[in-house]
């Protein structure tokens, strides 16, 4: 390990909001930290290149650059993120060679990828066999992983929220008349939104909740079109904006809601409970490690009566759950704030490093 400080070679994509607050925080907590990315994102990256009109290909066609990199800036810990793209490029680049590979997922990387063909299933099983330790946030992806292919070391860790944020905890537990509702996930098929209007627009058009979505995404302009055909103009929208803006956003509404059909202890859920917010989610396995009966909503996947009647039970009772969305902030500030779990990562960066010098 480097006398100063550790040496980490993060391979993620530069656009991503959470490789920034990463490398960030890495930074600040002592790391000396250089992030490669095929993408051209707006944070500050070494640009590896990509070869060939096949997005697909380009992580294969930047081995040997990365190996090259590699060379040069001798890192104590190479650390991908999303196994089957940078995690894929090391494990070809023979990384292991050089520095202990950490392997951070993603969540769809093993749990949705692998489904897409044997080839896809066979390069993210190679990558983790070429990792000699893998993070997830939560058991269920662990899992999901362990089943590609035997893991050499593992550990949950979460993407949780800085502790700063915090502050933005709600003060009053009231709810609203209509009950805000925050829909904060992009509009993907993977997140389900159109589900969410088709479910709730009775109380939509009657004016007994209000309910946010972002104006983003791969699908927006058709959800768009599919709400105004059910809801009218009922339908807010928020733009990106600034994280510390974002949260303190989401801190004004009194519900948080999720039909994300697939998912690995969602970072929106998370903020969500640190910000005093009710939980609702559809009930899927890598959600179950958050949400349960005590501590939100969680419904059926695809059931729009019960997710109606869940809602308009909070709309009709009054109950404003302050117990539980207080025992919430409990939870979240004892496991996942970003900050320790960031510590924690670079504790085991440090540990593989020890153990490779012995």
């Amino acid at each position: 390990m480097s006398r100063e400080r550790l040496k980490v070679l993060v391979l993620a994509d530069s656009r991503a909001f959470h490789t920034a607050r990463y490398v960030g925080e890495l930074r600040r907590q002592g790391c000396q930290v250089v992030l490669a990315s095929m993408e051209r994102g707006s944070v500050l990256h070494y640009q590896l290149k990509s070869r060939g009109p096949i997005r697909s290909l380009w992580y294969t066609m930047a081995a040997t650059e990365l190996r090259s990199l590699i060379k040069r800036f001798q890192p104590d810990v190479i650390n991908p993120h999303f196994v089957s793209g940078y995690g894929f490029m090391a494990a070809l680049a023979q990384a292991r060679r050089f520095a202990p590979v950490v392997t951070t997922l993603w969540g769809s990387d093993v749990l949705l990828v692998p489904q897409k063909s044997m080839f896809h299933k066979r390069k993210t099983a190679f990558a983790l066999n070429q990792s000699d330790f893998v993070l997830g946030d939560s058991e269920y992806l662990l899992a999901a992983a362990e089943k590609l292919s035997p893991l050499k070391g593992s550990k949950v860790i979460y993407w949780g929220i800085e502790e700063r944020f915090l502050a933005h905890h709600r003060n009053s537990y009231a709810l609203g008349h209509p009950l805000k509702i925050i829909v904060p996930r992009q509009h993907e098929k993977v997140y389900n939104n159109e589900f969410i209007v088709q479910a709730l627009s009775p109380l939509i058009v009657d004016g007994k909740v209000q309910i946010t979505f972002p104006s983003f995404g791969g699908m927006a302009g058709h959800f768009r079109l599919i709400s105004k055909g059910l809801v009218g103009d009922s339908i807010q929208f928020y733009d990106k904006l600034p994280r510390a803006s974002f949260l303190k956003f989401m801190a004004g509404h009194d519900v948080y809601l999720s039909s994300a059909i697939s998912d690995s202890s969602p970072v929106s859920l998370i903020e969500a409970m640190a910000l005093g917010l009710i939980p609702v989610a559809a009930d899927i396995p890598g959600v179950r490690e958050w949400l349960n009966k005590d501590t939100g909503f969680p419904y059926e996947l695809y059931n729009r009566r019960q997710l109606y009647d869940t809602i308009a039970l909070l709309v009709e009772s009054g109950n404003n759950c302050e117990a539980m969305r207080r025992q919430n902030l409990v939870h979240v500030r004892t496991v996942a704030l970003f900050e320790k779990n960031v510590a924690d990562t670079i504790a085991v960066m440090q540990k593989l490093v020890q153990e490779q010098q012995r």
